[in-house]
């Protein structure tokens, strides 16, 4: 076989594994999604609990339902931008929630609200009162990286627990909650909806890169055989070790 037909074999051989490696990422991918999905839709049909019930290993309460009851601190309130909503800019109110008999209060993300520029918002507007009654879930914060400074000093990008203890004057609960409710009712922030349960384009994805594998396998053998066919079709009574050569 010559030289070049090895060379495109080989690199055929090579690309199909990449596609191989690509497609059970893929399925790697789905079955985390899967696996996801189970969880939070365990936690979610477990009947909500105080928020002090909770354990204190954040996996384990990782999406749990929960109600809490306490004060809300206005004035140490935060605001997560940019966050758009159905295509419209604006931004996430932030407030901690002071717990009766402890100095640790636990961060509820209250919604959405508009902001034309996605950062400034009347926060005293969307104020729901001094007592805090939330049906909500658990939330885990995000891995704590280098603080992107803001004009104002109460606008974070992430929220992480490095973000919180910055701007905060007390502890915080190992975990914050995502308020819910009813999402059109303009007396609050509108409520943030629960995470889509679709597995995602995986199983999708994986089937195209082992069609892929396929078309580069198939091709390959295709060029060899042509090429064999051709040869042996030009010196028909060539000893098929010279053939070979």
């Amino acid at each position: 076989m010559p030289r070049r037909i090895l060379v495109f074999c080989a690199l055929a051989a090579v690309a199909a594994a990449i596609f191989l490696r690509l497609g059970f990422w893929q399925i790697a991918r789905l079955r985390e999604r899967q696996a996801w999905n189970a969880n939070f839709t365990r936690q979610q049909t477990t009947r909500p609990v105080d928020f002090r019930q909770l354990p204190r290993d954040s996996a384990e309460a990782h999406y749990r339902g929960v109600r809490i009851s306490g004060r809300f601190d206005y004035g140490h309130e935060l605001i997560l931008s940019p966050r758009t909503r159905r295509g419209s800019p604006g931004v996430e109110l932030l407030t901690p929630v002071r717990l009766d008999g402890t100095d640790t209060a636990v961060m509820v993300n209250r919604g959405w609200v508009y902001s034309p520029d996605a950062s400034t918002v009347d926060q005293p507007r969307w104020r729901e009162g001094d007592s805090a009654s939330l049906l909500a879930y658990v939330q885990l914060y995000a891995a704590d990286t280098a603080m992107v400074k803001a004009a104002n000093p109460r606008v974070i990008r992430r929220v992480t627990r490095a973000e919180l203890a910055a701007r905060l004057p007390y502890p915080v609960a190992p975990y914050f909650l995502i308020a819910v409710g009813d999402t059109a009712d303009l007396s609050h922030p509108a409520r943030r909806e629960l995470p889509a349960l679709d597995e995602g384009p995986h199983r999708e994805y994986a089937i195209q890169w082992f069609i892929f594998a396929a078309i580069a396998v198939v091709g390959a053998g295709i060029v060899a055989w042509r090429d064999r066919s051709r040869v042996t079709a030009v010196h028909p009574e060539m000893p098929r070790a010279n053939l070979q050569q």
